[in-house]
């Protein structure tokens, strides 16, 4: 990690860089209407639109798709699921599923809000910190 992203309290930590989870229906987007941009947390990378989150009951938000090639996804330690990571900083961000039927893409992104920051509409972005910035 770079010294040079966005500084990360105790609980950030854990879940970004220690791939930790925060409790199920306590994250400060699991119920978010407004429309916007989530951005990573550790590296302001726009990673999800709010169109494209979803109910889906689970205890975290969810999204049918990120925004181009935002989000990687990689085997997970526990060889059953997908993890999603930042493509820009490799932040943990949650896992994949997919064939649950929820939305037509039939795929959900299962996020911690810790690991995002919320921009509303009209409002600007922040600057993308990259490791070479």
């Amino acid at each position: 990690m770079s010294s040079q992203f966005n500084p990360l309290n105790d609980a950030e930590q854990h879940v970004i860089l220690r791939k930790g989870t925060e409790r199920p229906f306590t994250g400060e987007y699991t119920d978010l209407k407004t429309t916007g941009t989530f951005i990573c947390r550790q590296c302001n990378l726009p990673i999800y639109r709010s169109d494209d989150k979803f109910e889906s009951r689970c205890g975290w938000p969810s999204f049918d798709e990120s925004l181009g090639d935002s989000v990687r996804r990689v085997p997970d330690a526990d060889g059953r699921r997908t993890e999603i990571v930042c493509a820009n900083c490799g932040g943990h961000l949650g896992h994949v599923f997919e064939g649950e039927g929820f939305t037509p893409k039939n795929t959900r992104h299962c996020v911690n809000s810790i690991s995002m920051r919320f921009i509303p509409a009209g409002e600007s972005l922040p600057e993308v910190i990259t490791a070479e910035s």
